[in-house]
């Protein structure tokens, strides 16, 4: 994503270049997916069955839509299969669940951490070979602030966060064995604007007693310095500089995308 004399990026030309994206069906994923197809990639999206799914990859032009329970184990090896090989792999799919560790339900840790964490690994061992036989590829798992710091009530999606940095690490360094072609991402943002933080709005206000006009200030963002949501569109453009030539420089690092939330 260089930058030009008149202060535009050039854009990564992904052309011929294939790309499969998690949890593509809304919020992140689905910016995500857009925006690698208008650089020319050939978008998969996948995310539960269903219209949704469907309505996103009919916005994205010559894109595949595969839907898949990241949740069943099976059902990531049949994803792997349809798929069969990809460039850009993408593992966005999450959810999340707030509950005090001693009340929390282990079937819903089961969930958070097969979605976010098991599912991230299985993608990755199944479509890493054929990169490797290429010689490029990108792996970028978008991860949370929450995969660097922790908050109350949040183990299942904090220990899945941090899992993921940490696979991410150990597959850089085995990558980089293969000559530097392949190289592995964790994006680390904030609170972003999309559905699964729209819907904890309603909650935090129920739950504090405010207006839901005023959770995102005096709830979700007081850690952050910049005291605004981020939006999906920007966190794709991440995305694209990890994906451009200048990419495997930041093999195994981790981009915080947290408005100064760390900077405490």
């Amino acid at each position: 994503m260089a930058q030009s004399t008149n202060g535009h990026h050039h854009a990564a030309d992904l052309g011929g270049r294939r790309a499969l994206v998690t949890g593509a069906a809304s919020g992140i994923g689905l910016a995500v997916a857009r925006h690698l197809g208008a650089l020319g990639a050939r978008v998969v999206l996948s995310d539960l069955e269903g219209p949704r799914l469907e309505a996103a990859a009919a916005g994205v032009p010559g894109a595949l839509a595969i839907g898949a329970d990241l949740s069943d184990r099976a059902a990531v090896h049949r994803l792997a299969d349809e798929v069969g090989e990809v460039d850009i792999l993408v593992n966005n799919a999450g959810l999340q669940h707030v509950s005090p560790i001693e009340e929390f339900d282990e079937a819903r840790w089961d969930l958070i951490v097969g979605v976010m964490l098991t599912a991230p690994f299985v993608l990755t061992k199944r479509l890493l070979p054929g990169m490797y036989a290429r010689g490029w590829g990108r792996v970028v798992n978008i991860a949370s602030v929450h995969g660097l710091i922790a908050s109350p009530y949040k183990a299942a999606y904090v220990s899945a966060k941090h899992g993921l940095l940490g696979f991410t690490k150990t597959l850089a360094l085995e990558a980089g064995a293969h000559g530097g072609g392949v190289s592995a991402h964790a994006i680390c943002p904030s609170y972003v604007r999309t559905p699964l933080v729209e819907g904890q709005v309603a909650a935090q206000a129920t739950a504090h007693g405010i207006p839901e006009s005023e959770v995102v200030d005096k709830v979700l963002l007081t850690q952050n310095a910049v005291r605004r949501l981020i939006e999906p569109e920007e966190v794709a453009r991440a995305v694209e500089f990890l994906c451009s030539d200048l990419g495997w420089t930041m093999t195994g690092g981790v981009l915080a995308m947290d408005a100064g939330w760390l900077a405490h």
